[in-house]
């Protein structure tokens, strides 16, 4: 009897001869950033993506978990094809978000880069990013998670509170396969960017409609603040100005942006 091909075998013939074109499908794993991340250093996973039709211990930013019922979301994770500059690991998420980007764009899905990890869809979530690394002094292995809400169920946001947003709100015809296969694509053209960590980081400023208004809450604060975001601080921080006029950078451990 013949194997039978896992469902995005058709993404790997079509990347063939790219530094992207290894996928492992999961039916079920815990989680794909924890499956990469046993990986990281291996000259023999680099480039792969392990997709995931369903995570049972999926994992969002500051220990967050990321929620999505079984085939309404894409599920992935990205190990990086050879090793980063540990001083430009800042800016890898930053330039994932814009080949998400790009690549749910293509999908009829427009999307807005909020800051630091997520894309939102008609003001809600509809995709965040987590990366994952193993650093090794001057070069670091990284791995990019990347959820993406796709087909919204009847049960797809009924534990996700505030309520995301799903690529069939916007576009009925969106398919995961052509999504993987784009964002793969995307990738294969920016990832020679990383050398140039401040022109990522300008562009992401651009597409995220810099300046513009920001509610942070900072841990342990009583209650957010309303702040006029204007640039990326190297670091992947916010540099941000107060109605005061005071400016201050938001490092990226110490707050979160509200939607």
């Amino acid at each position: 009897m013949a194997a039978v091909e896992h469902p995005y075998a058709s993404v790997e013939r079509e990347l063939r001869g790219t530094a992207f074109s290894h996928i492992r499908y999961e039916q079920s794993t815990a989680s794909t950033n924890d499956d990469a991340a046993a990986l990281l250093g291996d000259p023999a996973a680099a480039g792969l993506t392990i997709v995931a039709e369903v995570q049972t211990r999926g994992a969002g930013r500051k220990g967050r978990s990321w929620i999505a019922s079984p085939g309404s979301a894409l599920l992935m994770t990205t190990i990086a094809p050879h090793a980063v500059p540990t001083a430009n690991v800042w800016v890898v998420p930053f330039g994932i978000a814009l080949g998400v980007r790009r690549a749910l764009l293509q999908s009829g899905v427009r999307t807005e880069l909020h800051w630091p990890n997520d894309l939102l869809a008609g003001g809600k979530k509809i995709a965040g990013i987590l990366c994952v690394s193993r650093v090794l002094g001057e070069h670091t292995y990284v791995a990019s998670g990347i959820g993406i809400n796709v087909y919204r169920t009847p049960d797809a946001d009924a534990a996700i509170d505030p309520p995301p947003a799903f690529c069939n709100d916007f576009n009925p015809s969106v398919d995961r396969a052509v999504l993987l296969r784009d964002i793969l694509i995307n990738y294969d053209v920016w990832f020679s960017t990383l050398a140039m960590p401040q022109r990522i980081a300008r562009v992401w400023e651009r597409l995220a409609g810099l300046p513009k208004p920001y509610t942070i809450l900072k841990d342990g604060a009583t209650g957010p603040v309303t702040v006029t975001a204007v640039s990326l601080a190297t670091g992947g921080g916010l540099n941000v100005v107060h109605a005061d006029g005071e400016r201050e950078t938001i490092a990226l451990a110490d707050a979160r942006a509200l939607r």
